[in-house]
């Protein structure tokens, strides 16, 4: 019985290290700093809007049932 209780906090022990490991090893990649200027985003927005078009149409299409026309 004394082993079931020692367990429960070894695993999380060592799951936390596995964790620590992942998190040092494996870092976040950083956005660039033009991803977050808002001068940027009002410059691309017509790139943006390109890029979002097929999830506008599965979004509509979603919500209305209607199959949008092929783009001409």
């Amino acid at each position: 019985m004394v082993w079931m209780v020692i367990a429960g906090p070894a695993v999380v022990v060592v799951a936390a290290f596995a964790t620590l490991y992942l998190a040092i090893t494996i870092p976040d990649p950083v956005l660039p700093t033009e991803a977050m200027n808002p001068r940027n985003a009002i410059e691309n927005q017509g790139k943006l809007e390109a890029a979002m078009a097929p999830a506008m149409q599965a979004r509509n299409h979603a919500s209305t049932g209607v199959v949008p026309e092929p783009p001409k």
